[in-house]
């Protein structure tokens, strides 16, 4: 699998990233390490996680997804070293108190003692990206449309956030840094002010970019591609709604079992939504027509998007992730890629 470079930086990925939210609590241990030897050996080179994984976030599995890619390591002498791997600093408490005790900032202190717990977590020395899960600020994120004013109050600023990284970065913890669920501003004023003063710049920002939620579409993409930052895209089969798995049966029932029919917090979220559902039906039945599986149109749509650096991917069995890496080869024709947008020019993001 060939690689890219990461934003301006010297990491190089696979197109490719192993999502890892579902080790913990629907992967247990030793089907997440089978599932990790076997993304290497298809020749993915970059993994993903966060230290509030795995989701749903619960106090009993906080840190879990960490956990099991450290004993992952250490079982295998050597393959840290083939992989680049990007964990996550959590943003404010979002009712979750067992994040840092339930803080509403996001402070130098926080960040620099949250890498220290990742480190240990991860059995590891160093994290090649290391990335601030949602701001700290306030700012619409995870399925919030309006950004309202009215809620804005003293969060640790931009300057400070980026002053830890730099200790982390100079102290050798941490090689690289990004953003996630970040907005246009965010992105800019991460840059600006890491080049005014001389800290770390940002090379990616890890964002949802599916079929039903292209927001990134929306102004975002020219932020990114003008400041020379990455895109991740994260949530590429929207919870497995364009995977075709909820068009007969919905979320509701158990079968088919997947996280948006096993969790009931997932089924609160945006990619739920009756209109996201029914705009992932359309999609799929387009794949369909053009003798397509939903998953392979759906990802090819990622992988092939000049906005996209690396596309994350959650599977839960060896089957999809051969799915996810095989779609790699699928190429969408212009006259698919006009029908998709017709789609989307009347039905928008759902799922934003």
């Amino acid at each position: 699998m060939q690689t890219i470079s990461l934003g301006r930086s010297d990491l190089r990925v696979t197109p490719i990233c192993l999502g890892t939210m579902t080790f913990g609590q629907q992967v247990d241990e030793a089907h997440a390490h089978q599932l990790l030897d076997h993304a290497v050996e298809r020749g993915i080179n970059f993994l993903d996680t966060a230290e509030m994984y795995s989701v749903p976030p619960k106090r009993e599995t906080y840190g879990a997804t960490e956990r099991i890619i450290g004993t992952w390591f250490a079982s295998r002498p050597g393959m840290r070293d083939k992989v680049v791997l990007a964990t996550k600093v959590a943003g404010p408490s979002r009712n979750m108190d067992w994040v840092r005790n339930g803080s509403a900032n996001l402070t130098r202190a926080e960040i620099l003692q949250a890498c220290d717990d990742s480190l240990k977590r991860l059995q590891t020395d160093r994290i090649d990206l290391y990335q601030i899960h949602w701001p700290n600020r306030n700012a619409p994120a995870f399925g919030a449309v309006y950004f309202d004013p009215k809620q804005d109050r003293e969060f640790s600023s931009i300057q400070e956030q980026l002053e830890a990284m730099a200790e982390l970065v100079k102290a050798g913890k941490v090689r690289h840094v990004g953003l996630s669920n970040e907005t246009p501003y965010g992105v800019g004023e991460f840059v600006r002010i890491a080049e005014q003063m001389g800290l770390p710049r940002i090379v990616s920002v890890q964002n949802p970019y599916a079929l039903t939620n292209r927001v990134v579409d929306n102004g975002l993409d020219e932020s990114l591609y003008r400041h020379g930052v990455s895109l991740l895209a994260y949530s590429p089969l929207a919870f497995g709604a364009l995977s075709g798995k909820y068009d007969e049966s919905g979320v509701n029932t158990p079968e088919p079992i997947g996280r948006m029919a096993l969790f009931e917090t997932m089924r609160k979220q945006r990619w739920a939504r009756p209109e996201s559902l029914a705009a992932a039906r359309e999609y799929n039945a387009l794949a369909r027509q053009h003798g397509l599986t939903p998953t392979q149109m759906a990802l090819a749509f990622c992988y092939q998007s000049w906005r996209v650096g690396s596309t994350i991917i959650g599977v839960t069995t060896r089957a999809q992730l051969d799915e996810d890496i095989d779609a790699l080869d699928v190429k969408l024709s212009p006259e698919l890629l006009a029908q998709i947008d017709a789609i989307r020019w009347r039905l928008r993001d759902p799922a934003q």
